[in-house]
This record gives structure tokens, sequence and C-alpha cells, in this order.
């Protein structure tokens, strides 16, 4: 169900409320297993807002029957219960997108992003399959690391298909919600709204100014399990924001600390002093799959690819005492506190 809160939360000329004056309207609702809220900006109209929050609604769930691994009649389900995937299957083209668009960052990262890395995150209890009783032994992993590869995938642009070597079952959980985020900004981009922040559980992308003119603030936060803190602000006006971080999604057994993130590499939950990173850029979806990729590369091998490639990024790392935060030289004009 959605909800819009028609909420005054910026006003361009406080104490007044002319009817053609812009302000800030929140529209929110529930989608991917977690919330969203988008930011437009418009003058009153609760009727065109009613109708934008079915339509960003509808957006979405056209996104989850597609790229979900939670529903079982999702495509994404059954292109991965198919017996033969070395025949080409045509595929969606917001499927096709995002999963090419996957593809291109595994080649940037060196297959720290792969989307085959489904079965390992199952295996670790991290999908839609129940937690495993106990840690998953070398052997079991060592079985799925011989299988799953995104070089085993290949793609067929003019076509808009795909097929695989071996058989895999694709996981899009680390670029999906970024891609979400991206859908919902091209249809408020058709539905004639300038400005917008909207925000799909953590993954953001802004467009156009606030009514008074300032970017849009976003918040980074301390990577901390205890209390929410901000760790630092950036402002924008267009692009998009993804951070990734191994501090709130994970469980304990036997005093052991298990993350959510699974390195493709290893196929066991990452260890890497990396508390937290932050990706800018120009679409969300490329945000989110490079926040989860340098999750997985650690600090200093993430740090090297995202100067090299001029990426806007900010990395929060577990010092001796306390954390210590890095930035790339391209983030630095985003950072206003």
């Amino acid at each position: 169900m959605v909800s819009v809160l028609l909420a005054l939360a910026v006003a361009a000329l406080a104490g007044c409320s002319f009817k053609d004056e812009e302000k800030i309207w929140e529209i929110s609702g529930g989608i991917f297993g977690t919330t969203y809220n988008i930011n437009v900006v418009l003058p009153e109209d609760e009727q065109r807002l009613q109708t934008l929050a079915k339509g960003i609604q509808n957006e979405l769930e056209q996104v989850d029957a597609a790229m979900s691994t939670w529903k079982e009649d999702s495509e994404l389900s059954r292109l991965n219960q198919k017996q033969d995937q070395s025949e080409w299957t045509p595929l969606s083209e917001p499927l096709f997108e995002v999963i090419q668009r996957g593809q291109e960052i595994a080649e940037l990262t060196e297959g720290a992003f792969d989307v085959t890395i489904g079965p390992l995150v199952n295996l670790w209890g991290f999908g839609p399959e129940a937690r495993p009783v106990e840690v998953p032994t070398e052997s079991e992993l060592a079985e799925l690391l011989a299988v799953t590869g995104y070089q085993y995938l290949e793609l067929d642009k003019a076509a808009q298909a795909l097929r695989s070597t071996k058989p895999q079952y694709i996981d899009l959980s680390g670029i999906a919600k970024g891609y979400g985020a991206d859908v919902v900004a091209r249809y408020l981009d058709r539905k004639g709204v300038a400005a917008y922040l909207v925000e799909i559980g953590g993954e953001v992308r802004v467009n156009g100014r606030k009514p008074d003119g300032g970017a849009w603030r976003l918040a980074i936060e301390e990577p901390s399990e205890d209390a929410r803190q901000v760790n630092k602000i950036v402002a924008m006006d267009r692009h998009s924001l993804a951070t990734s971080g191994d501090y709130r999604n994970y469980y304990e057994s036997d005093g052991q600390r298990y993350s959510h993130t699974i390195d493709p590499s290893t196929g066991q939950p990452i260890s890497n002093r990396l508390a937290s990173v932050t990706v800018i850029a120009d679409d969300s979806m490329t945000a989110d799959a490079l926040a989860t990729a340098f999750t997985v590369m650690g600090y200093e091998r993430a740090m090297s690819l995202a100067t090299r490639e001029n990426i806007p990024a900010y990395f929060i790392v577990r010092g001796e005492s306390g954390f210590d935060t890095y930035q790339t030289p391209a983030f630095s004009s985003y950072v206003v506190q």
C-alpha cells in the first residue's frame, strides 16, 4: 500500500502559502523488503501527488516482478530455475540492462562484483533460503566456487538474450535497489518533475534543487551498530549516492561474526577493515554495484581503483582507536561538512 504524506518540508517563502508556491512533498512506501522515501518539489496539488504515488509504486513493483529472488514467479527466478541455461534466453529490457551493467562492473572490479554469487549468498543464509544450522564447510564452498563466476555468462545485446556455460543462480541484490531508484527518477522526469530526491533502502538519486535554491544535503552515517550519527554530509543537485557496509546485516555463530557481503573469490563473508564505503555516480545502479564491489575489495584496492577511474568515493576504515576516513579527489567537491 502506498502512503502519501502531504507534509510541508521546506517552503520557498516562510509563512506564505500561495497556491503555485513550490514545496517539498514526500511520497513513501515499501518495496524489495525495504522502504522508499521520495521527495518531490511541486506546487500544492493533492491529485497530482496521488497519481505520482501510484505511478511510483507501479514502476517499482515491475522491477520487483523482474528481479526478485524472493518471488518464485519473478522473471529472474524463472531464469534461475531453467534446467538448460546453455540455450539463449530472451530477457526483458530492464533485466537485460541490469545484468549487462553488472557484467561491466564485474570486469572493472576484476570480479569483486559478481551477479552469479547467489548460491553462495544462499549457502551463508542471506538469501531466500533459511539460515544454515552450521557454517558452510570448505568442501561446500569449493563445490559452489567451481561453478559460479560472471565469466560463465554470455550476453547477446542485439537479441537481448543471455546464456551460461554452467548453470547459474543470478542474484541482483547488489544492484537492483539502485536500478529501482533510477526507474523512479526516469518516471519523475517523464512526468515533468524537475526537482526530486529518491531514496530506496539507502540508495539515493537526486535532481534539481530545493525550493530555497539549495542543493540536496545527504548524510553519510557513522558505521556504528549502537547509535545512528552523522559522519559526513555531502550536497548534490544531480547524480546518485550509495553506501555499503557490514555493520547492519550480519549474524554471529560460535562467537564469529559473518557479514552479508560475500567475496566471490573466496565464497566467504568479507573480513577486511573497511566498515563503510560511499560512492557517487551518474546513476544509482552503478553507485550501488560499485559500493558493493569496493566493500569486497577492501580499502587499499578500492581506493586505488576509484582514484585511477576518477570515481567519487568515501571510505570509513576501522583503525586501532576508532574510525579513519579517506576520500578520493573526485569526492572532495561534494563535501560540505
